[in-house]
C-alpha cells in the first residue's frame, strides 16, 4: 500500500532556485511513484513584494540586495544554469534581465489551486519558464495569460481575475502564514504540514527525504 504525502511547495516565480527545486522535486516524485502518492500545492512567497511597475535591472537589484559584483553574479548564473540543465530546466544564458513584482502571478496560481488543482503545477512551470527561460516581463498581464494558456487553463477567467482584486486577500494570508511559521527563504518544501526541506535540492535529496517521511507514516 502506497503512502500519501501532502506537499506544499513555497516559492516565488522570480527565484531561479525555485525553478530548480520544483523540477528536482517532480523528478523525485517520478522516482517514488508506486511507493508514494503526493499532492503538490504551490504556495506563495514574494521575494520583492514592494517592487514597482516595470521592475528593476537584475544586476542592479542583486548588487543592492546582496552586495554582489558583476563577476560573482556571472558565476552564480552559470552554476544555476548547470543545475537547471541537470533537472531538465532551461535557463537563459543571459539571466533574467530584470526582476518584477509577482503578486498577480501568485493570484493566478491561487485560482488554479482552487479551481483546477491538477493543473496548478503546470501553470507554475509555465510561469517559471516565462521568467527564467524567456526573460518575460512577469508583471505584464499578457505574459501571465500566455502562461495560463500554455497550462491549458481558461484565459478569459484568468483575465477577469487580473482585472480585479480577486484572491488578493487569500494570497496575502498564505504568505503571512508561511513567514509567521519561520519560512524566510525559498524554495521551502513542507511535507504533511510538519517536515521542512529547504533549498533547491538535488533529486536524490528530495527522494531520500520523501521516502524517510513516508516510512514514518
Amino acid at each position: 500500500m502506497s503512502a500519501t504525502l501532502k506537499i506544499d511547495f513555497v516559492s516565488d516565480i522570480s527565484c531561479p532556485w525555485c525553478a530548480i527545486g520544483l523540477s528536482s522535486l517532480l523528478q523525485a516524485l517520478a522516482r517514488v511513484e508506486g511507493d508514494i502518492r503526493a499532492q503538490v500545492h504551490c504556495q506563495p512567497f514574494e521575494l520583492n513584494p514592494h517592487m514597482g511597475p516595470g521592475g528593476q535591472d537584475i544586476g542592479e537589484h542583486l548588487s543592492e540586495k546582496y552586495g554582489s559584483t558583476a563577476e560573482q553574479q556571472d558565476q552564480i548564473r552559470e552554476t544555476i544554469r548547470q543545475r537547471g540543465a541537470e533537472v531538465g530546466f532551461e535557463f537563459s544564458p543571459a539571466g533574467r534581465g530584470r526582476i518584477y513584482n509577482t503578486f498577480n502571478a501568485h493570484r493566478l496560481l491561487h485560482w488554479a489551486g482552487v479551481a483546477h488543482p491538477q493543473q496548478q503545477v503546470a501553470l507554475k512551470l509555465a510561469l517559471l519558464q516565462a521568467c527564467h527561460r524567456d526573460r518575460q516581463a512577469m508583471d505584464q498581464s499578457e505574459v501571465l495569460l500566455a502562461a495560463v494558456a500554455e497550462a491549458g487553463l481558461e484565459v478569459d477567467s484568468a483575465r477577469t481575475i487580473l482585472d480585479s482584486d480577486e484572491f488578493a486577500d487569500e494570497v496575502r494570508e498564505r504568505e503571512s502564514f508561511y513567514t509567521s511559521h519561520g519560512i524566510h527563504s525559498v524554495p521551502a518544501v513542507v511535507v504533511n504540514n510538519r517536515h521542512l526541506i529547504s533549498g533547491g535540492q538535488p533529486v536524490e535529496v528530495y527522494e531520500r527525504a520523501l521516502r524517510e517521511i513516508a516510512a514514518q507514516q
